[in-house]
């Protein structure tokens, strides 16, 4: 028996021991992990698992869907720019970069893929930054000049996304929860808003079938998005294209409900539980207990976006 009553073998004991090393380890004690932690994946290391998303074909590459043909892969940086040289990431040399093409439209999607072992809650928390590419040719510049404080840069960023990729398996559901931030709509103009997606995307399989090509990679059309309730706000852009400031994400998703559950983003917490997820009518094979977690990146201008991810941990509660 200790001072305190705890018991050796008592689970608030174990708790108690769990919480003093993860506080006095410096990776963890920055984030709030469930349980049980999956990945901890710190950039210095490497890319760890961080993939290009392509799409399926039978061996023929010229089969990919057009819009998953040209995603991207990763890349590690240590956030060099042209005016100030080697920034790194929050606590090291190097983050992940997601990094676009500079063409309206272009993407760069990343996914870890990852299969689970309880349907339970699963918990994504990173640091991030994003930018769009400084530039200097006059007729990239944004409606808005420069005045000391706003840069035409802010509005040359179009949106990112966290999202993942759920199927029960053959007998069971498939379904996408997906989160953007939309800073921009195409022409440029501030949206700054958390939005969730209200249809599918059509998968390879369907597309074979017949069904028609998506305009965007997570919908069937563009504009199958909604606000996400109390997620109208501004992250922080600092002024010109190369200061970066990391900002804290959380996201939570219940694997046995099907459903978001919450999202934060440095103070700001929003309930997700009530926001609809669709789900695919048929079965899929091969996917069975599928867990894939994925952050995308989008210009909508000809201007190279990127997002930065320091690092970004994966727990869960069983």
């Amino acid at each position: 028996m200790r001072a305190d009553g705890l018991v050796r073998g008592d689970p608030r004991e174990e708790a108690r021991q769990v919480a003093v090393l993860r506080r006095a380890d410096p990776r963890l004690s920055k984030f709030n992990p469930l349980p049980r932690i999956l990945c901890c994946d710190d950039f210095d290391d490497g890319i760890n698992g961080w993939t290009q998303l392509i799409g399926n074909y039978d061996d023929d590459l010229g089969q990919v869907k057009p819009m998953v043909r040209d995603l991207r892969p990763a890349q590690l940086s240590n956030c060099t720019f042209f005016d100030v040289g080697s920034h790194g990431s929050v606590d090291g040399v190097y983050a992940l970069k997601l990094a676009t093409r500079p063409r309206a439209g272009a993407s760069c999607y990343l996914i870890k893929r990852l299969t689970y072992a309880a349907r339970t809650i699963v918990q994504v928390e990173c640091y991030f930054t994003y930018k769009a590419e400084a530039n200097f040719d006059p007729a990239l510049k944004g409606p808005q000049q420069f005045d000391g404080n706003y840069h035409p840069s802010e509005s040359m960023f179009g949106d990112f996304t966290v999202g993942n990729d759920v199927c029960d398996g053959a007998d069971g559901k498939r379904y996408l929860c997906a989160l953007r931030y939309q800073n921009t709509d195409f022409e440029g103009r501030f949206v700054r808003k958390w939005l969730y997606k209200t249809s599918l995307h059509a998968t390879t399989r369907m597309q074979v079938r017949g069904a028609p090509a998506p305009e965007d990679i997570h919908t069937l059309r563009r504009d199958d998005w909604e606000e996400v309730p109390g997620g109208d706000f501004p992250l922080c852009s600092n002024e010109i294209p190369t200061k970066i400031n990391w900002h804290y994400l959380r996201w939570q998703f219940d694997l046995a409900a099907r459903r978001n559950v919450e999202l934060q983003v440095n103070d700001r917490v929003m309930d997700l539980q009530q926001v609809p997820v669709p789900a695919y009518s048929d079965p899929y094979h091969g996917l069975d207990r599928l867990l894939n977690v994925y952050f995308d990146v989008r210009t909508h201008l000809p201007a190279r976006n990127f997002l930065f991810l320091d690092s970004v941990l994966i727990s869960a509660d069983w």
